[in-house]
């Protein structure tokens, strides 16, 4: 099993390098963002390495980081994300990101990956919700009042005044970081033009 690959690179394809390691070319398959970081060809390279077997073929793919490679791996275990689905979501976000999209359930950040519609958004958020925040620098009332929000099930004050921030133009992340900062101050009885008031002051001293 190949772990990690140090060596120079050969040429570059549309979605892989030829990585020459003491004169064996091999063929990395890596995500968008992945080939973009690295040095042009003839350059020196390492990669961290994930190796699929199957009975007709043998399939390397490249990451920048360990942290890429075990996202690959966790998506890998949602149920309609193969290879190519996965290498699109790090494409797009990376891990930290990524991460915090999951814990917050930005379905919107999670379908910007090619060949990601909202519903497999919406598994990969559910699936892996218990495994994001270990990987996430994530309020954890922040991740709660966007579930919420995400799930319908907070139809009062918070929705409501996450949903007219954004409407004043904020995004829908800073929004939630805003109204979850003004509950705490607030308390969880406040109603909607104070959490407005609130967040709005929160926003604009950022």
């Amino acid at each position: 099993m190949i772990g990690k690959l140090k060596g120079t690179i050969d040429s570059y394809g549309e979605d892989h390098i030829i990585l020459d390691v003491h004169g064996v070319g091999y063929l990395v398959h890596a995500s968008s963002r992945t080939l973009q970081a690295l040095p042009p060809a003839g350059e020196a390279a390492v990669l961290f390495i994930e190796t699929y077997v199957r009975e007709d073929q043998i399939r390397l793919f490249g990451f920048a980081s360990e942290a890429d490679r075990e996202w690959f791996r966790i998506l890998g275990t949602v149920q309609g994300v193969g290879v190519k689905v996965a290498l699109g979501v790090l494409s797009v976000l990376p891990p930290n990101q990524l991460a915090a999209a999951i814990a917050l359930k930005d379905i919107t950040a999670i379908s910007r990956a090619p060949g990601v519609g909202k519903k497999l958004a919406e598994r990969i958020a559910i699936e892996l919700k218990d495994k994001a925040p270990g990987f996430a620098d994530v309020d954890p009332a922040l991740a709660r009042l966007q579930g919420d929000i995400s799930e319908r099930k907070a139809a009062g004050p918070q929705a409501d005044a996450v949903s007219a921030l954004v409407n004043l133009g904020y995004a829908q992340l800073q929004a939630a970081a805003a109204v979850a900062a003004a509950m705490k101050q607030a308390g969880e009885g406040a109603d909607v033009s104070t959490l407005i008031r609130m967040g709005l002051k929160e926003l604009t001293a950022r």
